[in-house]
């Protein structure tokens, strides 16, 4: 079972209501068993909602420009947890550069559009757990 992130199909959960539809990724899937998720909506955000930017690792704070958002964003990464445990999944292919589900880049927290290397929360999450994740482009 593959985890995807549900914007990578074609669903408008993204921060700012919009999909990013991949057909990479969804070419990828057709003969394949996968569950989508948007831990910041299983965290209980609104779509569309202010675009949010990790801010700090120690101690973990995701913040919009005006509001720390951080307990919604690990509230969604538990829920996911505990489908990745019911559904034996083994690998997941996430957006890149979210704060969620970012591989290899984020964005550094200015919310200047400067990319850093690093992982999303969710990501992070789910190698400590070893599932193997990466991003649509690793499709390429």
């Amino acid at each position: 079972m593959i985890l995807v992130s549900s914007c990578l199909l074609g669903l408008s959960c993204r921060y700012d209501g919009k999909e990013k539809a991949d057909e990479r990724v969804i070419n990828y899937l057709k003969d394949k068993a996968f569950m989508p998720i948007c831990p910041e909506q299983m965290g209980g955000l609104t779509t569309p909602r202010p675009p949010a930017e990790i801010v700090s690792f120690q101690p973990l704070k995701i913040c919009t420009e005006e509001n720390d958002v951080t307990k919604a964003f690990v509230r969604g990464v538990d829920e996911v947890m505990k489908l990745v445990k019911l559904q034996n999944i083994e690998k997941a292919i996430l957006k890149s550069k979210s704060p969620s589900c970012g591989t290899y880049e984020i964005y550094d927290g200015s919310f200047t559009r400067k990319l850093v290397k690093g992982s999303g929360i969710m990501a992070k999450r789910l190698m400590a757990n070893d599932i193997k994740v990466i991003n649509e482009n690793d499709l390429d």
